[in-house]
């Protein structure tokens, strides 16, 4: 079948991921950012069987310090025809591949990077809040002056933010806090058997999480990503230069970007719904309708956990359970290794990293190629997705041999 763009056009470069690579993930990495970057995108191109000079696209995050030149300058680069930033942090995470692709079938770029690296833990660390200088500047904007709106009323940083929406939501639906629990527990799971995560090692119970100290109600510790130390690097490039590199490559068979009506940056407090996301349902619509698949043709799932919340959101939006069915999905062990839908199959933000979602990726790159750590037997589809609250994105793979 026919490869078409979004205008019905045929496609004659098709884009693919080709490589990923990453550092490894840390509470102290004891190296800049930018060396974090380098190493990650040097990985991912040795990956890909790429030269690092070949590369002419850079693409990171608005939020990235590390500004592309750097990364060409520092990888050999010989010059780049394309460079991009995603606006949104992790919930835009999905749009960096969009870019790139965009950037491959229109013949802008043959082979491009796509980055995120942070000393998230050891440096500026999120969690610690935000208001009038969100982001390192002191410089008043549209931006952190809606944060000085909020943050006098204790919405300082994402969790309270979360724990709104949360508070919301179990209270239409009777979810609990060990409904809850039930999301962390699978990651942790997944990542106690993955060398690469934080949290190798080290599963927990139910008991565990509801023993976890409180955050912001209803938000316990083990309801929160990790802030991670580290970086990751993905690769895109057209199908015919990976083909001829030798590159395990996948396909790119749906990917979106999108903003709802009312939105607002992390939080929206002015919708007549609050737990009614059109960004992420504008989203999922999209990714159905360009890959031409349903959710019964998803293997696995990889779903942005900045909180365990959300991934009840996600389950909901993208229709593998109807809304406010989310608990009973996860309770059933559903997402669980072995389960009708394994989630996070590498420990997620809650288990291997915090890394903007740049690690689900290169997750769901691996589990499409079948050389994932917990590798789900036959896998060969798989959708990687953004939260609500911020403009969402979402992707799905498919193995290059389907």
């Amino acid at each position: 079948m026919a490869v078409l763009h979004a205008s019905g056009r045929p496609v004659t470069r098709r884009a693919v991921i080709a490589g990923v690579g990453a550092t490894d993930f840390s509470v102290d990495s004891g190296r800049t950012e930018a060396v974090l970057a380098v190493q990650a995108t040097l990985a991912a191109l040795a990956d890909a069987n790429i030269l690092p000079s070949s590369v002419d696209g850079l693409i990171t995050f608005a939020a990235d310090t590390t500004p592309e030149v750097v990364v060409q300058r520092n990888i050999g680069a010989q010059g780049l025809n394309y460079t991009g930033r995603s606006q949104y942090g992790g919930t835009d995470h999905c749009s960096t591949i969009l870019q790139a692709k965009l950037a491959v079938e229109a013949g802008v770029a043959s082979r491009v990077v796509c980055y995120r690296a942070f000393n998230e833990r050891s440096g500026q660390r999120y969690g610690q809040g935000y208001g009038r200088g969100f982001g390192g500047t002191s410089a008043p904007n549209a931006e952190t002056d809606l944060f000085a709106m909020t943050v006098p009323f204790g919405l300082l940083n994402a969790a309270g933010w979360v724990a709104m929406y949360a508070q919301r939501y179990m209270w239409l639906t009777g979810t609990t806090s060990r409904d809850l629990a039930n999301v962390s527990v699978a990651a942790r799971a997944h990542a106690a058997t993955n060398p690469a995560a934080r949290f190798y090692g080290r599963p927990i119970t139910v008991d565990d999480h509801q023993a976890s100290k409180l955050i912001v109600e209803p938000l316990r510790l083990f309801d929160c990503c990790l802030e991670t130390d580290g970086g990751v690097a993905i690769v895109v490039t057209t199908e015919d230069i990976a083909r001829n590199a030798g590159s395990d490559y996948v396909h790119i068979a749906g990917v979106a970007s999108g903003s709802g009506v009312d939105q607002q940056m992390m939080a929206t407090y002015s919708r007549d719904d609050s737990v009614m996301f059109d960004e992420i349902d504008r989203v999922a619509r999209l990714v159905w309708e360009r890959s031409g698949l349903e959710p019964d043709d998803i293997d696995v799932a990889i779903l942005y956990d900045h909180f365990t919340p959300m991934v009840l959101a996600q389950l909901e939006a993208y229709g593998f359970c109807g809304r406010g069915e989310a608990k009973d999905f996860v309770a059933d062990g559903n997402i669980h290794l072995g389960g009708k839908l394994p989630v996070n199959t590498h420990g997620g933000q809650i288990g291997e990293a915090y890394i903007h979602g740049m690690n689900g990726i290169a997750e769901g790159v691996r589990q499409t190629r079948g050389t994932a750590v917990n590798q789900i037997a036959g896998a060969r589809t798989v959708l990687v997705s953004a939260p609500p609250g911020t403009p969402s994105s979402g992707l799905i793979l498919t193995s290059a041999a389907t």
